[in-house]
Order: structure tokens, then sequence, then C-alpha cells
């Protein structure tokens, strides 16, 4: 698969994505970082890659609290959106995080909110799990926050209709061949748009299971961004830290 004809290559810098999840619970993520922080202890001025970065925001959060900073994504829109916040202990690159980055470099890499799981092949998310082993120095840590799959299933709501900036987005979710599938039908700008998001639908044995074959071994678990149990079926995070 092409990235010019990959989902989200061409999904992610959209406008019309930014309008449909325009309403993102931000308050929640910027607690997350916190409980997060306070967990894992950093050194000051500990060296942090934000893979998957977005606009930055979770990047810029993390460099105000005096850490180094390096955000990387696909979506040149959004980088080019995040550089203009850049500054000597923050800085941020457009980067495929499945090829070679850097190496035996960060203290710590964060992969957050489910920027998981997009590829069509496990070969292509194994070789972004080695990329981070790679970019690690020696007993660096890797947190990565993932849907839970199990609790997704069993709460699907297969059909949703969201109004946003006057635009009716028509959305329809299912699960297969491993993959939980949503599409987004809408009209906006006198055109028809439809896109498609579709993540593989890893569990927590998968995952590990793939991290260990990374070379990264899972150390902790937990359920939800107050960093709670991880519960099969009531969890609606599966966030795990990995060391390597």
């Amino acid at each position: 698969m092409s990235e010019e004809k990959s989902w989200f290559a061409s999904w992610f810098d959209s406008k019309y994505y930014h309008i449909l999840y325009q309403n993102r619970d931000y308050t929640e993520a910027s607690i997350f970082m916190d409980n997060l922080l306070t967990h894992l202890k950093p050194n000051e001025g500990s060296s942090i890659w934000d893979v998957a970065c977005g606009k930055g925001r979770h990047s810029i959060y993390l460099a105000k609290k005096g850490y180094d900073v390096t955000g990387v994504d696909l979506s040149d829109a959004s980088i080019q959106e995040a550089q203009k916040s850049e500054h000597e202990k923050l800085s941020f690159f457009q980067h495929d995080m499945r090829k070679y980055f850097r190496s035996n470099y960060f203290d710590y890499a964060f992969n957050l909110f489910t920027s998981f799981g997009y590829f069509d092949n496990d070969e292509d998310h194994l070789t972004t799990l080695r990329n981070i082993h790679d970019a690690l120095r020696p007993k660096g840590t890797f947190v990565m926050d993932f849907m839970n799959v199990q609790q997704v299933a069993e709460n699907l709501v297969e059909k949703e209709e969201k109004t946003l900036s006057g635009i009716d987005f028509h959305i329809q979710r299912k699960i297969e061949n491993g993959f939980i599938v949503k599409t987004i039908a809408f009209e906006a700008d006198g055109q028809r748009h439809q896109h498609e998001e579709k993540v593989r639908a890893y569990n927590e044995k998968e995952l590990t299971a793939l991290f260990q074959l990374a070379g990264l071994k899972v150390q902790e678990k937990f359920g939800d961004y107050q960093l709670n149990e991880f519960d099969l079926h009531q969890s609606p995070r599966l966030i795990l830290v990995a060391n390597k």
C-alpha cells in the first residue's frame, strides 16, 4: 500500500479530520500526561520522543515541563503547525514511524491515543516497534497508549451521526478481518466525501508478543488515564509500559 493511498496519510492531513475531532477532551489528555510523569519520574532534562505527535499538543506540554522533546508525525500539515512552537528544547520532524529515526538517543518514547495499528500487515507494526527500540537508550522506557479492543468490541456503536461546523458526519463502525473499521461519510464544500479509519485490533497478548519480538519487555499495564488496574471488560484503554 503506497503512502499516497493509505487512509492515514490522506485523512490525517484533511481539514475535515480536525473538524470531526475538534471536541476531544484535551483536559483529560493533560491529566494523563501529569499522571504518567508522576509515575515514571523522569529526570530533569530527560529526552522524550513523541511518536505520531499530530500537531504537537503533548510534545509542547512535555517541553513546558522541562524535558527535551522531539515529535514526529507522517502528516506534513500537522508538523508544519507544530513547528511554529519549536524552541531550544522542542523540535518536530515529518517522519514515517516505519523508518529508522535515531539510535540510542532517547530516555523515553511515547506513542499516545491509539497512534498505532494503522498498517495492513504485522511486519510494518513490528518494524515500527524495532525503530522505537533502537531509538531508546539502554534501559530506556516506552509507553504505548492503545484502545482496549475487548471493551471496544463489547460496546461498539455501529452507527452514529454528528454535526460539527455545519457538516453532518455519518459514521459507521465494524470489526472486520482483525481490524476495527470506521467509515466517515459527509458532504462539504459542494462535494461528497468518504474516509475510512482502519486500526488493527491488537489485544494485550498480541501487543506484548510484538513488543518482545522488538526487544521491548512489558513491565506494567494500566487501564485508563488515571493509571488504574487494567480490566479486560471495563477498562477504556490499554496502556503498556516497557523497557529496552
